[in-house]
């Protein structure tokens, strides 16, 4: 086939075979020497026309096909199917969980990339396995690894790395390794380090805030001690610490129950949006003002918050995305802390 004469298989290089057949379609798809819906050589004919065997092709395509690059067609043979591509930069983005601040560093990052990369985005849940099994299966695809490193344990509390997570992550080449929100493992090298910190960030979100804050009779902190996606406990022990510090009466509860007691006084610190939202029912119910006689601070900014005057301590996501797109763009290693803020509005 006349694209045939378009690869090249350097027989000196260091390089894996298998690798040098992908690399070679990709650049050449780039350059436009291969267009989509375009058929490719059989890998019987491949590897006869370059004297490989034919698990060396077999394992090219292989990859060329998990990426969706080409296709095979029964009775057929194999075709380009995309040339969006990934010419460029390859990212691999992966977040524990689909919220709505999550999406909100994902978006910010695919606005900050630019056109000349491609990013697929997956979700393992602060499921182990499931993280794992993304990663073995996609380890030897991508350019970049961008990892949110959030784990639950059999009895749903949070984890930020276990041994086989740090294990597969020591895998993965440093130089293409991003670690994102959460602080790295015992990995050696200069990686990129994108985090909150949040046992202090919380200290420092409250601290600001401790001029209104110290109206309040007394905070009452609402962490789920269990949850299907856990938070770090790093949070409890920098509230903890802001409380004692500062002598303030405090109470930590796992969630807003129905037909809470309610005191004038009380200022209230939520981090899931469920129990924001029965707290909120629950103070306009027993006809308190929010802001006044009762306070509320929540856990992350979103829109709706915005919106309905909540007050916040959050990290800014958007920043977080930013961050990460400059890093991988400028080729720069080394240690970003995001900037995590108190956002005064009307419910304190």
């Amino acid at each position: 086939m006349d694209n045939l004469k378009f690869i090249k298989i350097d027989d000196n290089s260091r390089v894996p075979k298998y690798q040098q057949i992908v690399d070679s379609i990709i650049h050449n798809i780039s350059v436009g020497n291969l267009t989509i819906d375009q058929k490719i050589p059989s890998i019987n004919m491949f590897s006869e026309e370059f004297y490989l065997s034919r698990d060396t092709v077999e394992k090219a395509y292989n990859i060329l096909k998990e990426r969706n690059i080409i296709l095979s067609i029964r009775g057929k043979g194999f075709y380009i199917s995309r040339t969006k591509l990934i010419s460029k930069v390859n990212i691999l983005f992966l977040i524990n969980k689909l919220s709505s601040y999550k999406m909100k560093t994902y978006n910010s990052f695919i606005d900050s990339i630019g056109g000349n990369s491609h990013t697929d985005l997956h979700i393992y849940h602060c499921d182990e396995s499931l993280f794992l099994n993304l990663l073995d299966k996609y380890k030897a695809l991508y350019d970049y690894f961008v990892i949110m490193p959030h784990f639950k344990t059999d009895d749903l509390k949070h984890v930020s790395f276990t041994d086989p997570v740090i294990k597969a992550i020591k895998k993965i080449p440093t130089e293409k390794l991003i670690i994102l929100d959460n602080i790295k493992p015992a990995i050696e090298g200069n990686i990129v380090e994108i985090y909150q910190d949040f046992e202090n960030d919380i200290y420092f979100a409250l601290k600001e805030g401790l001029p209104k804050i110290s109206k309040y009779m007394k905070l009452v902190l609402v962490y789920p001690e269990k949850a299907v996606y856990p938070y770090p406990r790093r949070i409890l022990h920098g509230f903890r610490k802001f409380c004692i510090e500062n002598a303030l009466d405090f109470e930590i509860i796992d969630k807003v129950y129905d037909d809470m007691v309610l005191k004038k006084g009380d200022l209230f610190i939520t981090i899931e949006e469920a129990d924001l939202v029965n707290l909120v029912k629950q103070i306009r119910e027993d006809e308190f003002v929010l802001g006044k006689d009762i306070g509320v601070i929540s856990y992350n900014d979103t829109p709706l918050k915005e919106l309905l005057g909540i007050t916040v301590v959050s990290t800014d996501f958007k920043v977080m995305g930013e961050r990460t797109a400059y890093m991988i763009m400028n080729k720069e290693k080394g240690k970003f802390k995001v900037p995590f803020n108190f956002i005064d509005r009307n419910s304190i």
